[in-house]
């Protein structure tokens, strides 16, 4: 099975010393979202687990502590935005972000570290002008260190509506994706990096941009040297390309305070349940209570078979 690490908060940023605990310890509780006090029990024991994706905006922290986990498969979905404070209010300085990716690359291989440049969001400030400016200059600063460059449109989910709107945000239409797309392709083409998107109905393959699968089978494959017999989440949104795997995240315990995010509902959330965090806590950011049914999820490797040196 594969773990994702998380689609819900940035445990790279915010919870990295928790979860080595959890690698250390052979498991992790993770709270249902829908059902609070359906818990279930998963496996994080090497056996188990046939490759890690770390969704993060700052794996600074994570960075010396990767040996401890040199016998996973494992890569990075690390994104890497334009935006300032307004936006991404805790998030810090994309000068600083930068080195970090490259230190990060320099470390595991620029295979394992794909830079998402995601969402796409249009305001005055930000016009579709700025986005192809700042994207070729971040791809000329990422030049060697990734090869993979994954992006996506803004979607005006109800939760962030509101936000969004005061600050002059608005859904995309066609033809402005379609003149992003193709510029973005350019620039990307130029720095020999593929381009994808996430989630996206339209298509862009005209332009030479496919699907993305960001939780991808078949770069766990090639790391692992295993084939997987697993297939895609449907648990997802309709167009996403995402292979099956298992959440060990919470929501509202982000704090990079990102105004599109649609894992955080308020401040006050986020406040009462990171005030929980316990990094001895099979739970992130959560305690067991009276109420709660723990239940093991069946969680083993997918593998078929694994390939020999002699394969290679």
């Amino acid at each position: 099975m594969i773990i994702s690490a998380s689609r819900r908060t940035d445990i790279p940023a915010f919870y990295s010393d928790w979860f080595f605990k959890r690698i250390e310890e052979g498991y992790v509780l993770v709270r249902n979202p829908f059902n609070f006090h359906q818990v279930s029990k998963v496996s994080l024991k090497k056996d188990a687990v046939d490759g890690i994706v770390f969704w993060t905006k700052n794996p600074e922290k994570m960075i010396p502590k990767l040996h401890l986990i040199e016998d996973y498969a494992y890569y990075f979905l690390f994104t890497l935005n334009p935006y300032d404070k307004r936006i991404e209010r805790n998030v810090p300085e994309k000068s600083h972000i930068i080195e970090v990716f490259k230190k990060l690359s320099s470390k595991i291989g620029k295979e394992r570290v794909i830079w998402r440049y995601d969402p796409i969001i249009l305001i005055p400030e930000f016009d579709i002008e700025y986005h192809v400016k700042s994207f070729k200059e971040i791809m000329s600063e990422l030049y060697g260190y990734t090869s993979k460059c994954i992006i996506s449109f803004v979607t005006l989910y109800p939760k962030v509506y509101k936000t969004l709107e005061k600050i002059g945000a608005y859904e995309i239409n066609k033809e402005q994706k379609l003149e992003i797309a193709y510029r973005f392709y350019e620039i990307a083409k130029e720095h020999s990096i593929k381009l994808e998107t996430c989630a996206e109905e339209l298509d862009l393959s005209p332009y030479g941009i496919e699907h993305a699968r960001c939780i991808d089978k078949t770069l766990i494959e090639e790391l692992s040297g295993k084939k997987l017999n697993i297939g895609k989440d449907k648990n997802q949104r309709k167009f996403c390309g995402c292979d099956e795997s298992i959440d060990i995240g919470a929501y509202d315990t982000c704090l990079h305070g990102c105004i599109y995010c649609y894992a955080n509902s308020s401040i006050s959330t986020i406040k009462r349940n990171t005030k929980q965090y316990n990094v001895n806590s099979p739970l992130l950011c959560s305690k067991l209570t009276e109420e709660d049914v723990i239940k093991e999820r069946e969680v083993k490797s997918c593998a078929v078979w694994q390939t020999s040196i002699f394969d290679r």
